[in-house]
C-alpha cells in the first residue's frame, strides 16, 4: 500500500509541477477559442467548464483506465512506475498539447493537424488509419455491453439494435443536447465508484506487492502459462491510463467547446491525471485481487484462476466492496462507460470524415450524409464480430496496437510543432522515441502479429526508433537553415 499511495501523491504533483510547466511552455492566451468564434450549435458549442471536463474525462476513459489497469496489474508493481511516469510526462503532455493546438487551428481534427506538421501523405494515412480505429471501438463497444445486459433482459440482438440506435441519435444530435446532459453524471459516476474503492483499500490496508519487492514479471511466476513479457506488452495493455493515441481523436470534441485556452491545463491535462489517478486505484485493488498476503480474498480464483477477466474482477470486487450501490457502479462501468466511448468514436470519425472532405455539419442532411457510410461500414464489421466466436478478441487486439500507434503519430506531429515554433521539443520527442520502440517491437515480437524471436525484434524496433529519429534531426536542421535563409 505504501508504493500506492506514493504514486497517487507524485501523480497529483506532476499535475501541479510539470502540468504547470507544460502549460508555460505552450503559452495559452486571450484570443477567441473555436467555441466562440465558430459557433454552430452543433459541435462548437461553449459549455460550462465543469461539464467540459466531466466530458473529456469520460470520453478518453470509459472503461480504459478499469479494464487496463486490471490487466496490467498482472505484471505486478511494475504497472504502477507506468502508470505515473506515463500519465505525467506522456500521457497528459499528449493530451494537453493535441488539444490546445486542436485550439489554434479552430477545432481541427487530428489528421488536419497531422497533415499541417507532417505532410500530405501522413495526413491521408492517419484519415484512413483513425477512421478505421473509430469504427472498431464503435464496433467493439456495441458488441460488449449488448452481452452484459441480456442478463437482464431480452437477447444479445436486441441489445445491439437498442446500443446502435443511440448512438446513430448521440452522433447526429447537438453536442449540448445529448452527450453535455448525461456524460457529467456517468463520469461522476465513475469517480464516485473509483474513489470508493480507494477509501475501502485506506480501510483494510492489505498487504501487496510493493515496489521495492521488485519490478519482475509477477504474472508469470503466478500463472507459467502467460507468456506476455512486461516490454512491450505492458505498455500496449496499459493504454488509458498512461497514454492513448485515441485521446487525440477525443481532445478536439471539447476543443470546440472550451471558451477559454486559460482552461486547457484543467482540461486536458487535467483529465488524463484524474484518468491516472483511477486507473491507479484499479491497479492498486486488481493487486490484491491477483496478490494479496496472506492469500487473495476471492474464491472464484480457485476456478478462473488468473486468468479471471477483467469484467468480471469488477463485478465481483464492486459487490463485494461497495454492496447494493457497488453492484449499480459496476453496471455503469461494464456497460455505461463503453457506450460512451463508443458514441464518441463515431461522432469524433464523422467530424473527421467532414472535415476532409470540407462539408459543413450544421445541416442535419450534411451529417446524414457522412453517417450513411460511416454505419453501414461498422455495421458490417459488426456482422462478422457476431458470425466470428473469436470476433471480439481480434478486433480488441488490433485495437490494442493501434491506439497505441496512433499515439506514436500524434507525439510525433507535436515534437514537429514544437520545433517550429522554437520551443524545447525534448518534452514530447522522449515519448515519441520511447512509443515508437513499443510499438515497433510490439509488432515484431508479439504472437498476435509477425511473432518474431524477442532478440530480433527489438533490435528490429530499436532500429526503427533509431531512423525515426535521424529523419527528424535531418528535416530539423533543414529547417533551421530554411529559417535562417527567410
Amino acid at each position: 500500500m505504501f508504493s500506492f499511495i506514493i504514486c497517487l501523491l507524485v501523480l497529483i504533483a506532476g499535475y501541479f509541477v510539470y502540468g504547470k510547466f507544460v502549460e508555460k511552455i505552450f503559452a495559452p492566451d486571450n484570443r477567441p477559442t473555436p467555441a466562440v468564434a465558430k459557433a454552430d450549435g452543433v459541435d462548437y458549442v461553449v459549455l460550462p467548464n465543469w461539464k467540459v471536463f466531466m466530458i473529456q474525462f469520460l470520453n478518453i476513459a470509459g472503461t480504459g483506465p478499469i479494464f487496463g489497469a486490471i490487466m496490467g496489474a498482472k505484471f505486478g508493481p511494475s504497472c504502477y512506475l507506468w502508470i505515473v511516469f506515463g500519465c505525467i510526462f506522456a500521457g497528459a503532455v499528449h493530451d494537453y498539447l493535441s488539444g490546445m493546438l486542436s485550439i489554434r487551428h479552430d477545432g481541427a481534427s487530428l489528421p488536419t493537424l497531422v497533415g499541417k506538421y507532417l505532410g500530405e501523405k501522413a495526413r491521408s494515412f492517419t484519415l484512413i488509419f483513425t477512421v478505421l480505429l473509430m469504427i472498431m471501438v464503435g464496433t467493439v463497444f456495441v458488441y460488449s455491453p449488448a452481452e452484459i445486459l441480456k442478463g437482464i433482459y431480452g437477447t444479445t440482438m436486441f441489445w445491439v439494435v437498442v446500443v446502435f440506435v443511440y448512438y446513430i441519435i448521440a452522433t447526429m444530435l447537438p453536442i449540448d443536447k445529448l452527450i453535455g446532459k448525461i456524460y457529467p453524471l456517468f463520469a461522476i459516476s465513475l469517480l464516485f465508484m473509483a474513489f470508493a474503492l480507494m477509501i475501502v483499500l485506506f480501510v483494510k490496508m492489505p498487504h501487496i506487492p510493493e515496489l521495492w519487492d521488485g519490478l519482475d514479471n509477477r504474472a508469470y511466476a503466478a500463472d507459467p502459462s502467460w507468456t506476455q513479457d512486461i516490454f512491450p506488452c505492458l505498455f500496449i495493455t496499459v493504454a488509458c491510463g498512461a497514454i492513448s493515441g485515441f485521446h487525440a481523436t477525443q481532445s478536439p470534441l471539447m476543443a470546440r467547446c472550451v471558451k477559454s485556452e486559460m482552461m486547457g491545463r484543467k482540461v486536458f491535462y487535467g483529465a488524463m491525471i484524474t484518468e491516472g489517478i483511477v486507473a491507479l486505484i484499479w491497479a492498486a485493488v486488481s493487486s490484491y485481487f491477483f496478490y494479496g498476503e496472506p492469500s487473495p480474498g476471492y474464491e472464484l480464483l480457485q476456478a478462473d484462476g488468473f486468468q479471471t477477466s477483467a469484467p468480471r474482477v469488477v463485478d465481483i470486487i464492486c459487490k463485494e466492496w461497495l454492496g447494493m450501490v457497488g453492484g449499480i457502479l459496476a453496471l455503469i462501468g461494464v456497460v455505461a462507460a463503453p457506450i460512451t466511448s463508443g458514441d464518441t468514436a463515431f461522432r469524433s470519425a464523422r467530424l473527421i470524415i467532414s472535415e476532409a472532405l470540407h462539408v459543413e455539419q450544421k445541416s442535419l442532411h450534411k451529417r446524414l450524409l457522412i453517417c450513411g457510410p460511416l454505419f453501414a461500414s461498422a455495421i458490417a464489421m459488426l456482422v462478422w464480430q457476431i458470425d466470428n466466436p473469436n470476433g471480439f478478441n481480434v478486433i480488441w487486439q488490433y485495437f490494442g496496437w493501434s491506439n497505441q500507434t496512433l499515439s506514436v503519430i500524434t507525439l510525433w506531429t507535436l515534437t514537429v510543432y514544437m520545433a517550429t515554433k522554437k520551443k524545447p521539443y525534448i518534452i514530447t520527442l522522449v515519448p515519441a522515441l520511447f512509443m515508437t520502440m513499443v510499438c515497433a517491437s510490439f509488432l515484431l515480437v508479439s504472437k498476435q502479429t509477425i511473432g518474431l524471436p524477442h532478440t530480433l525484434g527489438y533490435i528490429l524496433g530499436f532500429s526503427v526508433t533509431l531512423t525515426a529519429a535521424i529523419c527528424f534531426y535531418i528535416w530539423l536542421k533543414k529547417n533551421r537553415k530554411e529559417q535562417v535563409e527567410q
